[in-house]
């Protein structure tokens, strides 16, 4: 009788293989989409970068229940149109088991629904959006904090502590820009005040003259970015050659190494928010950390980024929940693991990430940092909500 049952399990088991797609005996497929082409492909290369080498690491180690992981990896080129494209490509020719890391909220916003009609996985898309975990629904998991809580709690601090008046917003024309612009109202309305003024640019742009001046013209003394790279140092710089030294504040799209040093004395004094970890900094690094990121330069030749440590930590996460739902791996076994995951604080300096039943956010705060000296140091912990 034992050695019957044991034959039904068997066979159950190599039924759910069939079943899932994305799941053999041997193997565990998932899917990224990342801009490889486009305006922010310096923050997917080392996302990239950073995945392959969990999965290296985890696959050395024999896998998850004996499966090695696959990373497929498409390009968008930060074009949601394009992205559908390569969200198409794997789920029918990858045959994708979940979705892990997808940068951006245009893309994610075009990306995610696709993978969710399918009952697929949709997790820890690189993106602050609410709506990648709002409203709580089964197979959608978020790690990063929310544009709009952190935004909000770090433009409430930047009023308290510098004692600032009149709150401008310049954002990105989109998802994006608009849950950045909604954390900046929120957060001066939480102090008692209306925002000074608002105004917008269109996706890779490179003039912000006519901001800028207006930003200006109003009287504003702290304005909030819902820029990236190009679009913050391109905004500062106009901003200084105007001579008018406001503070700024950028969402955590704008903490990045690129901004110093691409942007040099023009952005000298700019806030940003970790909602991660801190930028690996070696000379300040814990032992564990410098190991990593002698491994990482040896192995890309080049220092590693924040956004390399949120590849490595989005890889990490999914592959504790995969090895906590057991060897009958499958989207609603994934999703119980998560639902009852905690993963505490790692080497990275990143918060701990808990999921919930009726919370599929591991974390919702983040901290201040500012560039001083060409370098970015942090000025908080994790703030309150």
């Amino acid at each position: 009788m034992k050695f019957r049952a044991g034959l039904i399990a068997l066979a159950f088991a190599g039924g759910a293989w069939a079943q899932t797609q994305g799941i053999s005996k041997n193997e565990i497929v998932i899917g990224t989409i990342q801009d490889l082409s486009g305006p922010v492909v310096s923050y997917s290369k080392p996302v990239v970068n950073g995945m392959r080498m969990r999965v290296d690491e985890i696959n050395a180690e024999g896998g998850i229940h004996g499966r090695k992981l696959k990373l497929a990896v498409e390009d968008s080129g930060y074009d949601p149109k394009k992205a559908v494209l390569a969200q198409q490509k794997l789920i029918e020719r990858d045959k994708a088991f979940a979705m892990l890391g997808t940068l951006g909220t245009p893309v994610v916003a075009g990306t995610m629904p696709l993978v969710l009609e399918r009952k697929m996985p949709h997790l820890f898309p690189l993106t602050g959006a609410a709506f990648t975990y709002e409203p709580v629904q089964k197979y959608k998991f978020q790690i990063f904090a929310p544009y709009t809580d952190t935004v909000r709690a770090a433009t409430r601090y930047m009023i308290k502590a510098k004692g600032l008046k009149k709150v401008g917003v310049l954002y990105q024309d989109d998802d994006f820009g608009l849950e950045v612009f909604r954390g900046a109202e929120a957060g001066a309305k939480d102090m008692g005040q209306a925002l000074c003024e608002k105004t917008t640019y269109k996706r890779a742009a490179t003039d912000f003259s006519s901001q800028i001046a207006r930003l200006k013209d109003a009287g504003c003394d702290f304005v909030v970015l819902g820029t990236i790279v190009r679009e913050t140092i391109g905004a500062m710089a106009t901003a200084r050659k105007l001579g008018w030294n406001v503070e700024f504040l950028g969402s955590s799209a704008a903490y990045d190494n690129n901004i110093p040093k691409f942007g040099a004395k023009a952005v000298e004094g700019f806030y940003g928010i970790s909602v991660q970890a801190e930028i690996p900094d070696y000379a300040t690094a814990n032992k564990r950390l410098k190991a990593w990121m002698d491994d990482y330069k040896k192995r890309y030749n080049e220092d590693p980024t924040l956004f390399a440590t949120a590849g490595y930590t989005i890889i990490d996460v999914f592959a504790r929940a995969a090895q906590r739902a057991g060897p009958n791996l499958t989207s609603d076994t994934l999703d119980a693991a998560l639902e009852g995951l905690t993963v505490p604080r790692d080497f990275f300096g990143a918060p701990e990430y808990s999921f919930s039943k009726s919370n599929h956010l591991g974390n919702k705060r983040g901290k201040i940092a500012q560039i001083q000296n060409g370098k970015w140091v942090t000025l908080t912990d994790y703030l309150a909500d």
